[in-house]
């Protein structure tokens, strides 16, 4: 199975927060949004006001509490972590393999950045300083 198919089998199985819905809850407290792009693109762009980046490769080490990599930013049981990227395949993939580790608060952000800008949520620029 090419990495495309196993994109588009992550986006079936976790649940999508339309940007819609996530900009009215943006500052509810309930999502953690995590940016799983690469850094380079972040620095390029802008992302979700208030995010937390993860890049696509460290996901993983950072949401597993046994990691020496641990974020602790990540171990909150009562907040739904909502993956974004550019569209869908990154977050979808990533959301993915953190339930499959037993972490089922995951959501992924239908349509990505593009959709968020498209909704009017908050950007900010993260160029590198």
């Amino acid at each position: 199975m090419g990495i495309m198919e196993q994109a588009e089998q992550a986006m079936k199985e976790i649940p999508a927060v339309s940007a819609d819905e996530a900009v009215a809850e943006w500052d509810s407290g309930q999502y953690v949004f995590v940016d799983v792009r690469d850094i380079r693109e972040v620095e390029q762009s802008d992302t979700i006001d208030g995010s937390q980046h993860a890049p696509r490769g460290m996901i993983e080490f950072w949401f597993d509490p046994t990691s020496p990599y641990y974020r602790e930013i990540y171990g909150d049981k009562n907040k739904t972590y909502v993956m974004f990227c550019n569209g869908n395949p990154r977050a979808a993939l990533s959301a993915k393999s953190l339930k499959d580790m037993g972490i089922d608060n995951v959501a992924r952000l239908e349509g990505g950045m593009p959709a968020w800008r498209e909704a009017g949520g908050p950007t900010v620029e993260k160029k590198r300083k």
